[in-house]
């Protein structure tokens, strides 16, 4: 059987020379190389059949429970992120499985109940980043413990995606991805979320469509095609225009990129869910805690090893579901014959 790696390996040297090269690539532990897949489409490939993958698909991204079929989940975020992500990737001639691999594993570590449970997690552990945890997830908590064995590459552009409400691009870029296709997830993240989540909230009713700005129908479009198409575009310009110094947009479309963020934090994300509901997560999250806590090894994994109890049951929490989480809420606080 002829080595096609080899083949593959050197079809990467047709890339920009600023592209990742995946024969340049180095695994926290080392491993024999596959004869048919570069070490970046094993990456996604792991990643992709991993057991948190597919739990994206029961974790809300903004809406939690939502009624309809068509609002976004953790899992179709991903997906949407992959999509542009691999887009700006293959029209810069970049390498297209590292960008996918990375966007695929980006937000492994995301809570259930969206950034309300990461709110939540963070003060019952005193620290919790969803993007440290997705980290850790590949690292050392799927694959019974042992970890994905990931390259360094992807690990970096899963560690350095987000943003928050902090610099789209930052002054300082030693901030940014150590790669340029980690550097096209992190801005393929904020270009996927603002605009399906403006969608989503449209669909939800919590804004109409004259709430949106004049400069941003101006400057994007008035559809959610159309604004994406717009941004893309515009990233795949101006990253040339630079010698693809770094990944990045022009200043129009980086400023009311960053008011449509604003727009959404103040009109959605900070008012979707009431101060009641938030307390209803609050105690959804602190009863399983205090739950576990009590019997843990009943619930949680023996590893890390190295970690304390209370440490491994935030790993536990972490990557419920959300229906997981209130089924288990459900079981510490009716009696059995209900449950």
């Amino acid at each position: 059987m002829m080595d096609i790696v080899k083949q593959l390996e050197q079809n990467e040297e047709r890339l920009h020379p600023k592209a990742a090269r995946s024969a340049n690539s180095k695994r926290q532990r080392e491993e024999k190389k596959s004869p048919v897949r570069t070490e970046f489409q094993r990456d996604r490939d792991r990643i992709l059949h991993c057991k948190s993958f597919r739990r994206l698909k029961h974790k809300t991204q903004v809406f939690i429970s939502p009624g309809g079929d068509h609002f976004r989940t953790r899992l179709t975020h991903t997906l949407e992120v992959s999509q542009i992500a691999r887009t700006i990737a293959k029209a810069l001639n970049l390498n297209e499985d590292l960008t996918e691999a990375i966007a695929m594993g980006h937000d492994l570590g995301h809570t259930p109940f969206g950034h309300t449970g990461e709110k939540i997690l963070d003060e019952l552990n005193l620290g919790f980043r969803h993007y440290e945890q997705s980290l850790r997830v590949v690292d050392k908590l799927e694959y019974d413990g042992k970890g994905l064995n990931l390259t360094n590459e992807v690990r970096n552009g899963i560690l350095t995606h987000s943003k928050g409400q902090g610099s789209i691009i930052p002054e300082d870029k030693t901030r940014l991805p150590l790669t340029l296709e980690g550097q096209i997830v992190r801005l393929s993240d904020i270009i996927a979320y603002v605009n399906h989540d403006l969608d989503d909230a449209l669909r939800a009713g919590l804004i109409t469509d004259e709430d949106i700005s004049d400069s941003t129908k101006k400057t994007f479009g008035k559809t959610f095609a159309k604004r994406i198409d717009t941004i893309v575009l515009d990233v795949i310009q101006q990253s040339l225009n630079i010698d693809l110094e770094y990944i990045t947009i022009s200043d129009s479309i980086y400023e009311e990129l960053s008011r449509l963020r604003d727009f959404l934090f103040e009109r959605v994300y900070f008012v979707k869910e009431t101060e009641e509901e938030i307390e209803k997560i609050r105690r959804i999250l602190t009863v399983i805690y205090q739950g576990v806590i009590k019997n843990p090894e009943k619930y949680i994994n023996p590893y890390p090893e190295e970690d304390t109890v209370e440490r491994r049951i935030i790993d536990f929490i972490a990557g419920m579901t959300d229906r997981y989480a209130l089924n288990l809420f459900q079981q510490f606080c009716l009696p059995n014959y209900i449950v």
